[in-house]
């Protein structure tokens, strides 16, 4: 139990000391995780309110394919990329393997249909709503897309947070293609794997307070998004 105690101290004592180490680790994978989600961002918000807001052939089996891609097993992504990124793969030549980059590729590809897949379900209940008022109103395709995003901007904030959320927890996909290298690498998830393996407990135990700290930050504001929406629904 002192042994206990003893590690959770040293661990804090690291986080509120800065320690260059630790804040080195948690700056890129702050930095790999942003970015991300927002390509992520960037991808999934379109697609999900096109498939949210519109009929066309093909929507049906769209949406099974959001929904089945929800659930993507992050070592087979991570395969996957490995594959694609490795010296005999199609990008070998653009040299991305064991990179931030590769690391950022990974998580894009697990967190976009996440986002779409919500964004869909947001969009569509939008437009259960809206949707007489645009035909009315004869408002084209793009515009109708661009208010329906508009509208729902507090829940697709939540959206992306949940996407952000799924990133930086991230291990099995990263470890592969980004490779676990020191100061290049090496993000919180799979520098408390390594450092766990090797009994530096104190790191391990550091990073996991940072981990747990934005679990709480981001739900928080997850809640205070959603009050804010419902407030803007009732103003």
């Amino acid at each position: 139990m002192d042994s206990f105690w003893n590690v959770l101290a040293s661990a804090i004592g690291l986080v509120f000391a800065f320690d260059p180490d630790l804040m080195e680790i948690v700056g890129l994978s702050m930095r790999v995780t942003l970015s991300a989600v927002a390509i992520a961002c960037l991808i999934g918000f379109p697609l999900g309110a096109i498939a949210g807001a519109f009929r066309f052939p093909g929507r049906t089996l769209l949406s099974i394919v959001l929904n089945a891609l929800m659930g993507l097993p992050p070592v087979v992504v991570g395969l996957l990329v490995y594959l694609m990124l490795s010296a005999s793969g199609p990008l070998g030549p653009l040299g991305l393997l064991y990179t931030p980059t590769a690391m950022i590729i990974a998580q894009t590809v697990l967190v976009t249909p996440i986002v779409a897949a919500l964004t869909k379900q947001v969009v569509e209940d939008l437009y259960q709503e809206y949707g007489e008022q645009f035909t009315s109103l004869g408002v084209g395709p793009l515009d109708r897309v661009m208010a329906l995003l508009w509208d729902a901007r507090y829940s697709l904030l939540t959206v992306a947070l949940a996407g952000f959320g799924r990133a930086v927890a991230e291990v099995g996909a990263v470890i592969i293609v980004g490779g676990n290298i020191n100061h290049v690498t090496r993000v919180m998830t799979t520098t408390i794997a390594l450092e766990t393996s090797k009994g530096n407990l104190e790191l391990a135990l550091a990073l996991g307070v940072i981990l747990l700290a934005i679990a709480f930050a981001v739900n928080a504001l997850v809640m205070t998004l959603r009050a804010s929406a419902v407030r803007a629904a009732y103003a």
